[in-house]
């Protein structure tokens, strides 16, 4: 009789025709779980009443071109009450099924090489990772962003629980936490590529990893708080029971092993090399999938149990098996030092343990089960250090099977192809087009190339005639594809407007304002904003004054000559009165004003003030911001945004870029350098200055609301993203009002951006705002924005 939590073989289901690589437990119908296989398929299974206890496939799904990689449920929605099942292949695309048609309900593209993960959370989104170094966020069929920063294949992916919280565990040997596209965290420690995450808690989760090492790490500190040793070899997927502290991994040692309270307290091996996957079903069954193209499933429950006969004929198959000492299990064996058959009187020590016995000229592997109180043969050991074969070929200092030499052009250098007939031979290929920087489109090429060459030199049971060598125990291996005072000069400073008492323009400061009056003249006066947000405060006299005093101290190159000093300033009292009679700006004032910019950081501020008021003048708009000339001016700006740089400079360029959106040609320039002036701008929210905050705030508006009538998706979640991270730090209620009017103007009117707020965790993240009290305007526009995402 089992004991109550020892794990044994329900039934065996052969329905893939290669390495089955992707389960997940679906949400319909009951007890039903859907795998994927290099094979180019998806299939659901259900449970069937029939005495074997085993499954039936309910359907099969196709639509990827090349093998699927891996696949996950999205959870039931009012659309799709069954819930999706999302399949990521190396075709490079992710399929998107419902749970009963065989064709794809959409597929979505984006990912330049194989997606090898994925991971569903609220509200419908999708998290994928590749090996393209990327992981990518999906809402609604379309790619709202795309998290960059690992430097290799981005292995494992999942999102926490809590909303807006997503991790990435890749080649690179790191696990990488983000929060609304920025990487807030890095997590070292293990020694080679990261290959599963899982989650326990909002504070916790799991990693495995090809060091062979399962890691239990905090999520607020970064700590790993505690390190698991069993497996001996790549360790490939792991999955967390119920009670967030059970959990189970597979891997390239043959097993599954199943842990309670910290420890191994089961080894399950298997008749395939390569455990690739596992899920937990909602009975407590576990299902794994091999490399021998076989599902697996197992229970502790006696009454589900696989007969006896099945359980013998599953042990006799176990012991056929032929286990590889060179894959590094075993240990280094020589014949001579194994004891016999008799080794096996003595019981073991702990379950899943391992004894090598010499049977005449064979060498037996067999492990040690705790319910059983008995050794059992896991396979039979082929090719031992005193067996080694004579063809082995030295290369980089290890020794290989094959060491081809490949050609890529016709008189130049060759390269060298390493190659063992354990390892895969088109994950073998991709590594090599990886570290030579070749195309991705020889992979086919290469990797028939190797099959070709090494037909008939497989590790393990002998393939059928003619059959592919893809089709049997494929061996994988590690793949690695500002100045204050009264009376004093302060830079973009100026005298308030004076305005209107009541309806003011929450936005410029100028006159009281009244939220009683407002609410009487329209229910939502805050968004969407879509005319630009400018800085137009000024006191030209005192930015004068200023400039020359500075000009005095400049350096011999930049010191600006009498008559560049009036021109500047006629510049000036033509930016700040554009309607007035005065002279328009020049060609030469426009050209001066650039290259006064570029004074030493320490003094150049004043000119910045005078560019900030300029670019809202519509030639200087044109001549500054135009096609050839603004992209200079944005990377100016930005180089002066640096977070190291000057406050005053930082706050300047930000208002300069603000005011740029006044003109055609500024909104034109900044709209098609969106991505690199938010990222670099979104830096500076953790800069302690009111003043900068409070421009960045109103960058993030003007970019809002220029994208209000835009269908550009990714560029709102950028929007939503910049504003979610400024308002972790941002203090100063102005720069967190126009904040959220960001918010609001980026999701009305966008059912595809609110449901991307909402998994962003933008609804918990604002609503202590609600309640503010003054000024009023917070908690109004806050309570709005938060019944848009209601």
């Amino acid at each position: 009789m089992a004991s109550a939590n020892s794990y044994k073989l329900r039934c065996s289901i052969p329905g893939h025709e290669m390495d089955v690589r992707g389960l997940a437990s679906a949400a319909f119908p009951e007890g039903a779980f859907v795998s994927v296989s290099r094979d180019r398929t998806g299939r659901v299974w259900v449970p069937n009443s029939s005495p074997d206890k085993g499954f039936t496939e309910m359907h099969c799904m196709s639509g990827h071109s090349n093998f699927v990689s891996c696949v996950c449920i999205i959870a039931p929605s009012e659309t799709y009450p069954r819930g999706l099942i999302a399949t990521g292949g190396n075709d490079n695309n992710i399929c998107v099924f419902t749970m009963d048609q065989p064709q794809p309900l959409f597929t979505l593209k984006g990912h330049k090489n194989t997606v090898c993960t994925l991971s569903s959370g609220k509200f419908g989104t999708l998290l994928s990772g590749s090996w393209d170094t990327t992981a990518k966020v999906w809402l609604n069929e379309k790619c709202m962003m795309t998290l960059e920063g690992h430097t290799a294949a981005v292995w494992a992916v999942v999102i926490l629980p809590e909303q807006g919280l997503m991790l990435s565990g890749s080649a690179d040997k790191t696990i990488r936490l983000w929060k609304a596209g920025r990487c807030e965290k890095t997590f070292t420690g293990h020694e080679d590529c990261v290959r599963g995450l899982a989650v326990i808690s909002n504070a916790e989760f799991f990693s495995c990893s090809n060091d062979a090492s399962i890691r239990r790490w905090l999520v607020d500190t970064g700590e790993c708080a505690q390190v698991y040793y069993s497996h001996t070899n790549y360790i490939y997927s792991m999955a967390v029971f119920p009670n967030s502290e059970d959990f189970i991994s597979t891997g390239e040692d043959r097993s599954l092993r199943i842990w309670r309270q910290g420890d191994c307290t089961q080894t399950i091996r298997l008749p395939a090399q390569s455990v690739w996957c596992c899920c937990i079903l909602p009975n407590g069954d576990i299902a794994v999938g091999a490399s021998d193209g076989i599902i697996r499933v197992f229970t502790e429950a006696e009454d589900r149990m696989a007969s006896v006969e099945d359980l013998q004929a599953f042990e006799d198959e176990l012991s056929k098996a032929t286990i590889d000492p060179k894959l590094g299990d075993l240990g280094d064996i020589k014949m001579e030092d194994l004891p016999g058959r008799e080794h096996l009187d003595e019981p073991g020590n702990r379950d899943g343990q391992t004894r090598l016995i010499k049977d005449g000229q064979k060498v037996e592997a067999y492990q040690w089960s705790v319910s059983d109180g008995r050794w059992m043969k896991i396979g039979d050991v082929v090719g031992g250090s005193n067996q080694q074969s004579s063809k082995s070929v030295m290369y980089e200092g290890k020794e290989y099977d094959y060491v081809f030499t490949i050609d890529v052009n016709e008189g130049g250098p060759s390269m060298k192809l390493p190659y063992n007939v354990s390892e895969d031979p088109w994950l073998t290929a991709h590594n090599f087009l990886q570290k030579n920087d070749l195309s991705p489109m020889f992979l086919d090429q290469v990797a028939n190339f190797i099959i070709e060459n090494t037909k008939g030199h497989v590790v393990g049971p002998a393939q059928p005639a003619g059959g592919d060598p893809l089709t049997g125990e494929i061996f994988f291996t590690h793949l690695i594809f500002l100045h204050t005072g009264s009376g004093r000069y302060i830079p973009g400073s100026g005298p308030n407007p004076s305005g209107p008492v009541g309806v003011a323009d929450p936005f410029t400061g100028g006159g009281a304002y009244s939220s009683a009056a407002l609410r009487q003249t329209a229910t939502n006066i805050y968004f969407p904003k879509t005319d630009g947000v400018t800085f137009e405060q000024a006191n030209g006299t005192q930015i004068i004054a200023k400039l020359k005093e500075l000009n005095g101290g400049a350096p011999q190159e930049h010191k600006l000559s009498e008559d560049n000093l009036e021109s500047l300033e006629m510049l000036l009292v033509a930016a700040c009165e554009p309607v007035s009679s005065k002279p328009p700006p020049t060609l030469q004032q426009i050209n001066l004003l650039w290259k006064a910019a570029h004074w030493p950081e320490d003094i150049v501020f004043p000119v910045l003030d005078i560019m900030r008021l300029a670019v809202r003048h519509p030639l200087v708009n044109e001549s500054l911001c135009g096609e050839a000339e603004g992209v200079q001016l944005c990377n100016h700006l930005l180089s002066l945004m640096r977070p190291e740089g000057r406050p005053a400079n930082q706050m300047l360029a930000l208002r300069t870029l603000c005011n740029c959106f006044s003109g055609r040609h500024g909104r034109a320039l900044l709209m098609a350098q969106r991505e690199t002036v938010l990222s670099r701008a979104a830096d500076l929210a953790t800069v302690c200055n009111k003043n900068i905050h409070i421009a960045l705030a109103t960058l993030v508006l003007n970019y809002a609301g220029c994208l209000h009538s835009q269908p550009d998706l990714e560029a709102k979640a950028q929007c939503l993203s910049v504003a979610s991270r400024a308002l972790e730090t941002v203090q100063d209620k102005e720069a967190v009002f126009r904040l959220l009017v960001s918010l609001g103007t980026t999701v009305a009117s966008d059912q595809t951006a609110r449901d991307l707020a909402r998994s962003l965790g933008v609804n918990s993240q604002i609503s202590k705002y609600s309640s503010v009290s003054d000024p009023s305007k917070v908690a109004e526009c806050c309570q709005l924005v938060l019944k848009e995402l209601q």
